[in-house]
């Protein structure tokens, strides 16, 4: 009986080779990825990305670096307002506050007026030193 199971095993195991016609003996089974070979397709693109980051960053701004300036002194220049009219708003709310600061103000103007305004060597002088600080903020001409 043992012989038997051995020439049945033979026969399955028997292989038929055609000289005459070429072919492949054997087909070959792609290697099943492993878990760590699935987290490094993963990981490699990445790594190679955030090296080349900074080279990318820097590029970056080289090229629009006038634009990125323009659009910072934008934006500060908006947080500048809001904050400013925020702290406005809130010395507002503090009672008697902003009437005391409109009396400094009508005070600050009856002055300048009386000072500057009522008289022509006033006016004149008013106007030299308008003279002067404009000739220092823009040139000589």
């Amino acid at each position: 009986m043992e012989s038997n199971i051995q020439q049945t095993e033979a026969e399955k195991l028997k292989v038929d080779v055609n000289v005459a016609q070429p072919g492949a003996i054997t087909t070959i089974t792609p290697p099943k990825p492993s878990p760590d070979q699935a987290w490094q397709e993963w990981v490699q693109p990445v790594s190679e990305f955030l090296s080349k980051l900074p080279d990318y960053v820097g590029g970056f701004f080289q090229s629009y670096q006038q634009p990125l300036i323009t659009l910072a002194l934008l934006l500060s220049g908006v947080i500048t307002v809001k904050v400013t009219l925020a702290v406005l708003d809130a010395i507002n709310d503090i009672p008697l506050l902003a009437p005391i600061f409109e009396l400094v103000g009508i005070g600050y103007t009856a002055w300048f007026v009386y000072r500057y305004l009522l008289k022509v060597e006033n006016r004149q002088e008013l106007a030299s030193q308008f003279e002067s600080l404009k000739g220092q903020v823009v040139g000589k001409e």
